[in-house]
């Protein structure tokens, strides 16, 4: 499988993911009250930026034909 998220890319996702998803089980756990919908959401969200940050690959960038990989 060829990557198309390179090492900042990498980075920025799993940051933002970790944080999303701790934002979104606070939300859902009732730490935070903003709704569950917006906690699914962050939670869903979150989830996903920390898999493509995880495989290294991203459906959309593909889709787009974006590559931030070292390769490219």
């Amino acid at each position: 499988m060829e990557y198309n998220i390179g090492s900042t890319d990498r980075t920025v996702r799993a940051v933002a993911g970790a944080v999303l998803a701790a934002v979104g089980i606070a939300i859902l756990g009732g730490a935070l009250e903003f709704g569950t919908t917006l906690g699914g959401v962050a939670l869903v969200i979150g989830v996903v930026f920390l898999g493509t940050a995880l495989v290294r690959t991203c459906l959309l960038y593909r889709i787009l034909g974006i590559d931030t990989s070292e390769s490219a």
